[in-house]
């Protein structure tokens, strides 16, 4: 593994081209309108995890379409409300897990909802539980070319949507204060923190760690690793495709979704990174919130790292960030 991509001085200046279609905001607004027609309909069902100091509930929501999407949602036991929340985005293929296994955030004084991924949760880690009852045309094995000539039909649009949805969720639950919600997520989660930061109104903070999801043309180009390569191999196939399917990425492209963000914002980066090349996380981070004016960001470097990150270190400055932005 050695460093592919531009040097670190050009990354921090590295302004990628937009290509934003005309509709992109009409486009957006009427899809998280119409599944904000749906209530949101949180139940919450306590589980017994063993744990003496977090409290779990297994939790359903309505996402895009109304339909009920998973997740753990987990708060400390016995504090006083109400609470700052952190909505959590899983990384690609996995699921929501056991309920016992998101429970840092709340050990740290937090309302933590950890939303489960439509269609997904069988690729690694413990599984998840939400189904994606909307089906596609023709698409490589993974999730990434489902839907993929028509933005209308196009699997992200679902799962931003979500995204938002789980905002919207958290939001009602007793105990958490509505106005202290952050959002955070890492390589795909990465991504819907993005998506969830652009299309949510009032949230206080995002970290996108290490996102994927972001500058398309320039991804498809440079790395091969999956999940990007999905997209590579359906073109190699469906040669005729690639306008119609670079016009279906631009809508969920998070160079575009993070020039709409307006809460501060902490990204991590990992210049050895293969499958979220580090031009690709600039070129979001590089625009965040510029439609706003002056969006407060930072960025964290991992020098020699792939796209692990910075794990566990990520966290303890995710932690430290957080309670400078959101509170406690």
């Amino acid at each position: 593994m050695a460093r592919f991509d531009l040097p670190l001085a050009e990354l921090q200046t590295y302004r990628a081209e937009l290509d934003e279609p005309a509709d992109f905001d009409e486009f957006w607004t009427s899809t998280i309108a119409d599944a904000r027609a749906h209530d949101v309909d949180v139940r919450l069902e306590p589980v017994d995890t063993g744990l003496d100091l977090v409290e779990v509930f297994d939790a359903t929501f309505a996402g895009f379409g109304g339909h009920p999407i998973k997740g753990w949602f987990s708060r400390p036991k016995g504090a006083d409300g109400p609470l700052p929340a952190v909505v959590q985005y899983n990384g690609y293929g996995g699921g929501r897990g056991l309920p016992f296994q998101h429970t840092l955030w709340p050990t740290a004084g937090y309302a933590h909802l950890f939303m489960d991924t439509r269609g997904q949760g069988a690729g690694w880690g413990e599984g998840g539980e939400t189904a994606d009852p909307v089906g596609s045309g023709p698409a490589t094995p993974g999730s990434m070319t489902r839907g993929i000539e028509d933005p209308e039909e196009y699997f992200y649009r679902r799962v931003f949507t979500d995204a938002v949805r789980a905002v919207d969720a958290v939001r009602t639950i007793a105990g958490v204060d509505p106005e202290r919600v952050a959002v955070a997520g890492g390589s795909q989660g990465g991504g819907m923190t993005i998506a969830a930061a652009g299309l949510s109104t009032g949230l206080r903070a995002a970290m996108p760690d290490v996102p994927f999801l972001s500058h398309f043309r320039r991804a498809i180009e440079i790395t091969d690793a999956y999940p990007y390569g999905e997209i590579v191999k359906y073109l190699s196939v469906r040669r005729e495709a690639t306008e119609r399917v670079l016009r279906t990425l631009s809508y969920f492209d998070g160079i575009h979704l993070s020039r709409r963000a307006t809460a501060p914002g902490l990204f991590s980066v990992a210049l050895m990174d293969m499958v979220c090349p580090p031009s690709t996380v600039y070129a979001a981070y590089n625009r965040w919130g510029e439609l706003a004016g002056d969006v407060a960001k930072d960025i964290q470097v991992w020098p020699f790292n792939g796209h692990e990150g910075g794990q566990a270190y990520q966290w303890a400055h995710q932690r430290d960030w957080a309670r400078h932005h959101v509170g406690l």
